[in-house]
């Protein structure tokens, strides 16, 4: 088969012959390479969506006779990643087998349980629903994707016709039917009813391809893909314009993110009313041509079609009627008028429930929206963490697509309601959930450090992203806060240059923080530096930065976050790195020693004002933090040597030697004192842990 990179405007051609031809002739290999290539266009596929498959000839462990094997992709994997430990064997035949037991529409639960009587590789994953899609189909490789074209296809009105004017009589149709072994049958029966097809268009739900070799299925998808895209395109072009054109006109780019950033810790509150949420906001050109529609109020309720993306954004999504006039920072005034849209919002969604509701259905699940759409502005999604809650958001730019494209051809279809319950409280979806792994401690928390640059503060950091939660980074040197981010893993981590001495770079860094994330739980500040000089040689400039970076960067910081908290009403948590100076008098050390004695206090007097709030405020007290400290690698360890009488070298033995345990303190012993407070001792506020080995003089009791 000849190259044909040139052909696609659509999607992208990806296969690299040389990749390819490195992996021989092992089928399984370049299954996986198709697989990971066709994942990578988030036009073909969304993250966890679409299947793909490969059947190979095996020598049966137990007969020493050749079989033949399918791989294919587990529950709840995703292609673009997928690896050999992602994928089920099965024999082939086996699976075929199951026909002779198989009971109807009634008996389809039960059939997922009988894939496991076909495995071939014990290693393997657990079968997906989709195995007797690929399996009951005779081709050695398979590909089931969900396009935003075909799938536009797919839920356009007369979509079979639609797919005859677009293929002839090359490709299939089937009608939508919920995912199992009947539609393996359906698509088995449509194959032999239409002998030398290249492929099924499934209504309401995506697209099967398939060839001889991985290479072969692989451009066939492109090509049926590509297909489609130029039908589609040609119809948009024809109709001149989509979705009845435009309502409302967007807000200037910097305006919407301001009013992104300021609504977010709002909407978060209200979202997280059942389970804290993380939050995404997306306001590109496909998203606002949407929302800014005249059709945005007859299309939205409708909700999506594709099972993969109503499973990730909920059946439809909340449309805010606020203008983008509103003055967001009147927060009393805007959660006036968010909180009705919420509430009928929720009580729709129990409507829904019960309406569709079976005897066996499982318990209604969180009834907050996952998709909040603002006209003018952008679009909002809300899930337990920042991959889910960004993948549901590109699940519903897949959907606005989807949209597009159905209307330019004829108009936009969805599911029946109770299809689309059946579908979201399938009892095969409730115990993929409930394998999920445990969250972690401080999953669905967002947590802001300074400082985090290097030393105590990116210890702590990498100690808060460890347990579960999402992390900004601030430091005033952006060259290390780029290096301090690339040790995260994605949808992890982000960061804010941010000067704490200067109310507007904190205002700057807690948009940033709302803006990626949602709001704000955590603020541990660590930024900090040491003077250490005798009185006479202690300067104002001193004594100026020690108070503006210690101590009023302290004030500002917990003075914003808490306006922040208190949009959200979830609580939260505000831990000072102040240090043993603060308690304990030393020589040479008059400024920093004060200032670390009013972060103290501050704390107290903080956390006197906001319990009420459920606003914790905590110290962590760090002592002799030598090796991995930033603050220890200039005139302060100096200091410090020359008031002890010894080297800077000998620092290091000295202090760990004066402590009770004779113990080294390292960054990351901070960073678990930190956790404790955020993690642990969540009814404890006011208070001082001293992570110092144990120094009598500094006890605070």
């Amino acid at each position: 088969m000849k190259n044909t990179t040139q052909k696609f405007k659509h999607v992208d051609y990806l296969w690299d012959k040389k990749r390819a031809a490195a992996l021989g002739d092992d089928q399984v290999a370049l299954f996986l390479y198709r697989s990971n290539i066709l994942g990578a266009d988030l036009r073909i596929t969304n993250y966890g969506g679409g299947n793909t498959s490969c059947k190979t000839v095996e020598k049966d462990p137990l007969t020493n006779e050749d079989v033949e094997i399918m791989w294919i992709k587990g529950s709840g994997g995703d292609i673009g990643t997928l690896t050999k430990a992602g994928i089920a064997g099965l024999y082939t035949e086996r699976l075929r087998d199951l026909k002779k037991v198989y009971g109807g529409l009634e008996d389809e639960d039960r059939m997922v349980g009988l894939f496991n009587h076909c495995i071939y590789d014990l290693d393997s994953k657990a079968p997906s629903i989709d195995t007797p899609l690929h399996g009951l189909l005779p081709f050695k490789h398979i590909d089931h994707l969900h396009p935003d074209a075909l799938i536009a296809v797919a839920a356009a009105k007369d979509s079979e016709k639609v797919t005859k004017e677009i293929w002839g009589d090359t490709m299939g149709w089937v009608p939508w039917q919920r995912p199992g072994f009947d539609l393996g049958l359906q698509l088995e029966k449509c194959l032999n009813d239409n002998p030398g097809i290249r492929g099924i268009v499934l209504g309401s739900h995506g697209l099967f391809t398939w060839g001889d070799t991985s290479y072969e299925s692989y451009v066939n998808s492109l090509e049926v893909i590509e297909m489609a895209s130029e039908y589609i395109e040609k119809k948009i072009k024809e109709k001149g314009s989509v979705f009845g054109g435009q309502k409302v006109k967007s807000l200037p780019k910097a305006e919407r993110l301001e009013k992104a950033a300021l609504l977010m810790p709002m909407l978060r509150g209200l979202c997280s009313s059942e389970a804290r949420m993380i939050g995404h906001f997306n306001d590109n050109d496909v998203v606002l041509e949407y929302i800014n529609s005249n059709d945005l109020e007859r299309l939205a309720p409708m909700g999506t079609s594709c099972p993969d993306h109503f499973l990730r954004t909920k059946i439809q999504p909340l449309v805010l009627d606020l203008g983008t006039e509103a003055d967001i920072n009147d927060t009393e005034e805007i959660l006036k008028k968010l909180k009705p849209s919420f509430e009928k919002y929720r009580q729709e969604y129990k409507d829904y429930y019960e309406t569709c509701k079976k005897d066996n259905s499982p318990a209604i699940r969180d009834t907050n929206p996952v998709i909040i759409i603002y006209p003018g502005v952008g679009m909002f999604s809300f899930a337990k963490n920042k991959q889910t809650t960004r993948v549901a958001n590109e699940f519903y730019v897949n959907a606005i697509n989807v949209m597009r494209g159905a209307e330019a051809m004829t108009a936009y279809t969805s599911l029946p309601r109770q299809e689309a319950f059946d579908i979201e409280y399938w009892l095969l979806e409730e115990a993929k959930l409930s394998r999920m792994p445990k969250e972690k401690p401080l999953s669905r928390k967002i947590a802001l450090v300074t400082g985090a640059g290097g030393g105590i503060g990116k210890a702590i950091a990498d100690k808060l992203a460890a347990e579960g939660a999402n992390i900004v980074l601030t430091d005033i040197a952006e060259d290390r806060l780029k290096e301090a981010i690339a040790t995260y893993p994605s949808d992890t981590a982000s960061y804010a240059i941010c000067d704490v001495t200067k109310s507007e770079s904190i205002t700057a860094a807690y948009k940033k923080t709302c803006l990626d994330f949602g709001g704000i739980d955590i603020i541990v500040h660590s930024a900090g530096l040491a003077i250490s000089k005798p009185l006479e040689d202690t300067t104002d400039k001193d004594w100026d930065i020690l108070q503006n970076v210690l101590v009023k960067g302290q004030f500002d910081l917990a003075k914003q976050a808490v306006a922040i908290m208190r949009q959200q009403n979830l609580g939260g948590d505000i831990i000072h790195i102040a240090s043993k100076n603060g308690l304990v008098s030393g020589p040479n050390n008059v400024a920093y020693g004060t200032a670390k004695a009013a972060q103290q206090h501050m704390t107290r007097l903080l956390a006197a004002e906001l319990g009420g709030d459920h606003i914790r405020v905590n110290t962590v007290n760090p002592d002799g933090v030598i090796v991995g400290s930033k603050i220890w690698e200039g005139d302060w360890a100096e200091g410090r040597a020359k008031a002890y009488g010894i080297s800077v070298e000998e620092l290091p033995a000295h202090y760990a030697k004066r402590n009770l345990l004779n113990e080294i303190i390292y960054p990351k012993d901070i960073a678990n004192g930190v956790f404790a407070f955020v993690g642990v001792l969540d009814k404890s506020t006011g208070n001082i842990i001293n992570v110092d080995g144990g120094m009598a003089n500094a006890f605070v009791r």
